[in-house]
């Protein structure tokens, strides 16, 4: 009977652990959810202004002299109906182009055929970075009219290049890192705007919202494959697709798997109470007023060893005596080690250092560099015809829309799609604003009423 009620209470202990733990991991999560949502309002944000500048200023990206050629309808025909299925058309063979090639990257991932798609991604940043970007900076300084050489511009654009080159596909800080997948997502949605026809780009934001949709959330949809087997070999998605707000070398993507996540918190309870054993003195019994420390553990370390007071002494002498004792005990913990214990400590402060790093990165929020891409071409799209009211409304849209799809990722503890919901948001704001509330504001300016 004593057994059994042993065994118990034991259950009992272990269900009052987990369910502690629970509520732990539980505060965490809102706590570095709303951490993260600025940190992704911040990028979203500064991309989505860097485009709508650019359309502001410079008139090279609103001029319409060619189309790419993944839309051969180029909305020719006078009648809304002819316009609307040559836009149509022109959507559903972007996303079907889209759509292979996101297979034929999985394929290649599948294969571990690494070579070739590092090859690719870096094809692709080569000519952001550097034709891209000459492109924009020739733009910038023909619109502000800056003079400038050839030299000095091949200079530029050579340091600015290759230093982006290194950080995407390489290492470098975090915020040059980040600072440069914003610049090529900026880059890559004026080519949208620019080339894109002009019905065809609202079609093509709406399907590829459904795309999105459709490639996350399916069991066998592309993009859901391509996550749950980098996962699986616990490796993470390439940077140059990827926007973290974590570092993205120092271990693989966090496992959404609940199984898995309590066995990764077993171990590192596990790893955390072997450095503490590790971490303890030899001499230490815990049966003494110095808290287990004894002179000779004092003067192996060189602390001053403390006298313990007679029993005639003083109570605060002993009291003193043993707060000393945990003090000293407090720095050996804390890795402020003295000059005998530096060979102990330095593996438990590299332990714990990299345990930190494993736990940040688990935190990190990854934003995929197409969601920055069609944020951006919504609102660039929307600031094109020069109407400050329609842009700001999609650009809370779209801040909305991304709050929301990042409170839902924390319920539900899962890659989610980032594009519908604001794209949406976005869609229906854009044309609410321009055909129902600015009307309504000019009605009312050129009455002279102000509400």
């Amino acid at each position: 009977v004593e057994t059994r009620e042993a065994g118990d209470g034991e259950d009992r202990g272990f269900r009052r652990r987990e369910e502690e733990e629970e509520e732990e991991d539980t505060e965490m999560t809102l706590k570095y959810g709303a951490k993260h949502v600025i940190m992704l309002f911040a990028p979203v944000s500064l991309c989505m202004a860097v485009v709508v500048a650019t359309i502001s200023s410079i008139t090279f990206y609103t001029e319409k002299n060619g189309y790419l050629i993944y839309t051969p309808f180029h909305e020719e025909g006078a009648t809304t109906a002819s316009k609307v299925g040559d836009s149509l058309a022109n959507a559903a063979i972007m996303v079907g182009v889209i759509l292979v090639m996101t297979v034929f990257l999985v394929i290649l991932y599948k294969y571990r055929c690494y070579k070739f798609i590092h090859g690719w991604l870096i094809l692709s940043s080569l000519m952001l970075l550097f034709l891209f970007a000459y492109i924009y900076l020739g733009e910038v300084l023909q619109a502000y009219n800056i003079p400038c050489d050839y030299i000095t511009l091949t200079i530029v654009m050579w340091n600015f290049g290759a230093v982006g080159m290194v950080c995407i596909h390489w290492k470098g800080p975090l915020l040059l890192q980040q600072a440069y997948l914003i610049v090529i997502s900026a880059l890559m949605a004026l080519v949208f705007i620019k080339y894109l026809p002009d019905w065809t780009t609202w079609f093509i934001l709406g399907a590829i919202s459904l795309y999105d949709l459709v490639a996350v959330l399916c069991p066998k949809g592309p993009l859901k494959v391509l996550v749950e087997t980098a996962q699986e070999r616990n490796e993470p998605i390439f940077p140059a697709l990827i926007y973290s707000s974590t570092m993205m070398w120092f271990v693989g993507m966090a496992d959404s798997d609940p199984e898995a996540k309590k066995k990764k918190k077993k171990k590192k309870k596990k790893r955390r109470s072997d450095m503490q054993a590790a971490a303890a003195p030899v001499g230490a019994t815990g049966g003494d007023e110095e808290g287990g420390f004894s002179e000779d553990w004092y003067e192996s370390r060189g602390y001053e060893p403390t006298r313990r007071p007679n029993r005639g002494g003083n109570a605060s002498d002993a009291s003193m005596n043993s707060e000393d004792a945990r003090s000293a005990a407090q720095a050996l913990a804390n890795g402020r080690v003295s000059p005998g214990g530096n060979q102990q400590q330095q593996p438990q402060a590299q332990a714990q250092q990299q345990e930190e790093e494993e736990d940040e990165e688990e935190r990190g929020v990854k934003l995929g560099l197409g969601d920055f891409i069609f944020y951006s071409v919504l609102v660039g799209k929307a600031s094109s015809n020069g109407d400050w009211n329609t842009t700001l409304a999609c650009f809370v849209a779209i801040l909305i829309g991304l709050c929301l799809t990042l409170l839902l990722l924390a319920i539900f503890k899962k890659a989610l799609p980032a594009l519908p919901i604001s794209i949406t948001f976005g869609l229906i704001f854009n044309f609410a604003t321009s055909n129902l509330v600015t009307p309504f504001t000019d009605a009312l300016s050129s009455q002279q009423v102000y509400v």
